[in-house]
């Protein structure tokens, strides 16, 4: 299941995943979120709290989010995985190498702090 988090800056969105995440969960939560992020800011500063399994994520979930990052590839500005997996954090932080905007992996206590860093204006 993904929910998406209240209480963080407009110019964000800010989602926790938790359980079985389907595909079902990335359409009817976060691309609707993420598409009118986009369409009101013109870019797409992106949040991910990630409180489960890798393996926890169906193959039309991880699906979803690949479509979802091709669509919007000119439109990131940065994103924020957060999760305790180590090997995790280390691909979302060389993922920037790769695609427009900047990414950045936090571990799951550090949400303030990956907030603060996702919704900043400055380059």
């Amino acid at each position: 299941m993904i929910s998406q988090l209240s209480n963080v800056p407009s110019n964000i969105v800010a989602f926790r995943a938790s359980g079985e995440v389907t595909k079902q969960d990335f359409e009817t939560d976060v691309l609707p979120a993420v598409n009118e992020l986009v369409q009101r800011t013109g870019e797409l500063n992106y949040l991910m709290v990630i409180d489960t399994e890798l393996k926890n994520f169906t193959g039309g979930a991880w699906l979803q989010d690949a479509l979802m990052g091709l669509k919007q590839l000119s439109k990131w500005h940065r994103a924020a995985i957060l999760t305790d997996s180590e090997n995790v954090n280390s691909f979302t932080n060389i993922f920037s190498v790769f695609v427009p905007g900047e990414f950045k992996g936090f571990k799951t206590n550090e949400l303030d702090m990956a907030v603060k860093w996702v919704s900043s204006k400055e380059d």
